[in-house]
């Protein structure tokens, strides 16, 4: 079964000789067997999340005596907990269902279910696959699970750092004022290099010009040298710093200036990035800066598993919601399923491109407010056209011209890449 036909067709249980419910915790795990007429094969049972318990829950299973392709497991998509079961599970030859907690929480409302414990959600999990409803989770391969790895790792030391900088400032006020007068900028990359080896006024006088004049040789030779390693040391000189537990700010200063350089994060992103047909063609796009493109690769994941674009459109949550009955009339608004990292950072990259006078979707914007639509109900537009921008590159691997028709339906206008592309 390809990826596409499992995103669209719901899980047949009729084809298999029992199916399990498993509920997987941080250290724990419950499964269940039921056979397809729903009676109960194997009562719900916990065992360690571990290869002891893997081999466990196996050993249950071949005791039915069933080939293991012809036994459906479900398992729900819990962060991590349950990927080394899944791939034991995988090895072993059994026949797997990642499903979204999504589909089990409102199969447990439909059905008026109210307790929830680890046995009872192992077996609301069998009874998805018994209903005929349930539809296979995306499981990423090595490429798309690497990216969402890296690049959530970058968000979250992202967000951490605009947290940083604002400390480091603080820290340089009362450990060195005039620091300003030489970097502009205290958390800038030559800042942060000498404050990490001389975390104030007092290690930058006690250090002196010939050591400070190596460092900045180190971290800036093109931009400084013996000159500014001398003013540094003369405003440390005379600097008005407080002397208030000065020891332990430089030491704040120090950690915090280490844990501001997460520069490894950055390149492998880019080392990954450079390897990657799929994001030459995103980059294609004068809009798509490389943070858009990892976001893009990593929430997005393989697009062939869509069969239409309105699947990309509303795995994404950009779908419209309609909520009616009667002569009532709801709000019409995004669904906001998915990805929130992806629809924030298209937000982000959609009003950036307002500002550029030569975006094409710049002016598919113009277009859109000029014939009555808000501004708001304008960027979310866009932010869909570049969904489907990106949804047409990643499938055709070609570039980006970057002419978009005036009809808001279609997509762009798309170019074969040059002949010495790779």
């Amino acid at each position: 079964m390809s990826s596409s036909e499992m995103l669209s067709s719901p899980v047949d249980p009729a084809g298999f000789a029992c199916v399990v419910g498993i509920d997987v915790g941080a250290e724990r795990l419950v499964y269940t067997a039921c056979h397809p007429d729903k009676r109960t094969l194997v009562k719900p049972t916990e065992v360690d999340n571990a290869r002891i318990g893997f081999q466990q829950l196996d050993q249950a299973l071949r005791r039915l005596g069933v080939e293991p392709a012809c036994i459906l497991i479900g398992l729900e998509a819990t962060s991590r907990y349950n990927e080394n079961l899944y791939q034991f599970l995988a090895h072993q030859g059994y026949t797997l269902c990642l499903l979204h907690p999504r589909q089990t929480h409102h199969f447990a409302q439909q059905r008026g279910l109210r307790a929830k414990t680890d046995r009872l959600d192992a077996g609301t999990i069998a009874r998805v696959l018994l209903s005929g409803e349930a539809r296979v989770g995306y499981v990423p391969n090595e490429l798309i699970a690497t990216y969402r790895e890296l690049e959530r790792l970058h968000n979250q030391l992202s967000e951490e750092s605009a947290r940083y900088q604002h400390e480091i400032h603080a820290l340089v006020v009362v450990l060195f004022p005039e620091l300003t007068q030489v970097f502009a900028d205290p958390a800038g990359a030559t800042a942060l290099g000498v404050l990490k080896r001389y975390p104030g006024a007092a290690a930058i006088r006690a250090a002196g010009v010939e050591a400070l004049t190596a460092t900045l040789r180190a971290l800036a030779p093109q931009r400084s040298g013996p000159g500014t390693a001398l003013k540094l040391v003369r405003l440390a000189e005379d600097s008005v710093r407080s002397r208030v537990a000065t020891p332990a700010r430089a030491l704040s200063l120090k950690v915090l200036c280490d844990q501001l350089e997460h520069t490894q994060v950055d390149q492998e992103l880019d080392r990954l990035l450079e390897g990657d047909a799929a994001a030459s063609s995103l980059n294609s796009v004068p809009e798509f800066g490389h943070q858009t493109i990892a976001v893009l690769r990593a929430e997005l994941g393989d697009v062939m598993r869509f069969n239409r674009l309105d699947q990309a459109v509303a795995d994404v949550g950009l779908d419209l919601e309609v909520k009616q009955s009667g002569k009532w009339k709801g709000q019409v608004k995004l669904s906001k399923h998915g990805s929130g990292r992806l629809r924030r950072v298209l937000s982000m990259t959609a009003v950036r491109c307002l500002k550029r006078p030569d975006s094409a979707f710049a002016a598919y914007y113009r277009r859109l407010v000029a014939r009555g639509l808000k501004a708001r109900e304008a960027l979310v537009a866009v932010r869909r056209k570049m969904l489907v921008v990106a949804y047409h590159l990643l499938r055709s691997q070609e570039t980006f011209v970057g002419l978009l028709t005036n009809s808001m339906a279609s997509t762009c206008r798309l170019a074969p890449p040059p002949r010495d592309a790779a």
